[in-house]
């Protein structure tokens, strides 16, 4: 999902504690993040998240008796490197299974590279519809996000027209094909639907443009810096007085690059945030900053969904008895797991979980509503 740019690749091992002090080798899990590229920002957050999973999973027992041991590799790369770097951690060095924190080219790269051969745990934010054996996804798909919070966020600020702004590509375009419909079934209209290239940094054009369409509110699918850029220019047109903005990437970091001074009326919809007030996703931030220390890096939907990742990996392991994909097939469907998130159980490949909208006035987000057990309708038949 994210942009890529051509990288060095890294490859790293953590050897986690072992269980009760064993030293007997531990299980290999490999865990692919982005250490590079545009999306490099997230993959300390992604690494210290899936790491402090692990080590609960081995102090829980680990998976079917046996400590897990992460290696990590870099994927903020071109799709054929990353699956080449996947490909050393499986037969080079007899990784049993994956967790992947990456853009969708990167994951059909892999998925086409797996073949259904090795269980693979997807877990950003992504369009929907992949369906691959072996193939099970955590992360938020657009129905989940926008379904319940469109509706919400129009009555609540009195939103009737809309404006939808995206990056030239498959997600944000899956995206608004759906919020289109929800913002019909609201009782709303689109004034304006714009996708623009990773290149452009002057928005002048569009601002101008939302401007005159008289939008009460603004869909936004732009990612990392050009969403930053994007909404730095919006409060700078004077935009936040005429409309509230929606984004469906737009977490603790961006929101920190976009300001608090740039941030008023600005809403987003994920399946986590730092600010969760809920028991478990307190335990997790006080856990990740005890480990990690004050200044480690925000915590934020990306970078923990590769704790819930971990953790959906282990719930199937351990239920299948082991790491056998046909096995895991037919046990899948059902799956729960508890995570930051709350309670996520697996429906066609992906999870129902709660979706929360967050409001960024101010600087810090806020969650304003909870959706529990929401399904994604981008799911996969069993």
């Amino acid at each position: 999902m994210f942009l890529k740019i051509k990288t060095t690749l890294i490859a790293a091992t953590l050897i986690l504690p072992a269980i009760a002090g064993s030293a007997i080798a531990g299980t290999k899990i490999g865990v692919l993040v982005p250490d590079s590229g545009p999306a490099g920002l997230f993959g300390p957050s992604t690494r210290n998240s899936a790491t402090l999973a692990a080590e609960q999973i081995n102090a829980a027992g680990g998976i079917n008796g046996e400590v897990i041991e992460l290696v990590f590799a870099d994927v903020g790369v071109p799709p054929a490197e990353a699956a080449q770097a996947a490909l050393k951690l499986w037969k080079g060095e007899g990784v049993k299974a994956f967790v992947g924190m990456h853009d969708s080219a990167v994951r059909e790269a892999l998925t086409g590279l797996f073949q259904g051969q090795v269980p693979y745990v997807y877990t950003p934010v992504y369009e929907g519809n992949a369906c691959s054996i072996g193939l099970y996804v955590t992360g938020e798909t657009p129905s989940q996000q926008l379904a319940q919070a469109i509706p919400f966020l129009m009555e609540r600020e009195t939103v009737k027209s809309w404006y939808l702004i995206g990056h030239d590509y498959n997600w944000p375009r899956d995206t608004n094909a759906l919020a289109k419909q929800y913002i019909a079934d609201a009782g709303g209209k689109i004034v304006g639907e714009e996708y623009l290239p990773f290149t452009v940094a002057d928005f002048d054009s569009s601002l101008q443009k939302i401007k005159e369409s008289g939008a009460e509110g603004v869909l936004i699918t732009l990612v990392g810096g050009g969403s930053v850029g994007f909404n730095v220019a919006f409060a700078g047109f004077g935009l936040d007085k005429q409309a509230i903005r929606l984004g469906t990437l737009i977490e603790e970091n961006t929101l920190a690059g976009i300001g608090a001074d740039n941030a008023n009326r600005l809403y987003s919809s994920a399946g986590y945030f730092s600010s969760i007030e809920s028991d478990a996703a307190k335990a997790f931030a006080a856990s990740y900053e005890e480990k990690f220390g004050t200044d480690a890096p925000a915590l934020n939907t990306l970078g923990e969904s590769a704790y819930d990742g971990v953790t959906l990996l282990a719930a199937l392991a351990n239920k299948a008895g082991s790491f056998d994909v046909s096995t895991i097939e037919g046990i899948a469907e059902g799956t729960s797991f508890q995570s930051p998130r709350g309670t996520s159980t697996l429906k066609g490949r992906h999870v129902n979980q709660s979706i929360y909208v967050a409001e960024g006035t101010g600087g810090t987000f806020k969650v304003v509503k909870t959706f529990d057990n929401v399904p994604s309708s981008e799911s996969c038949s069993k």
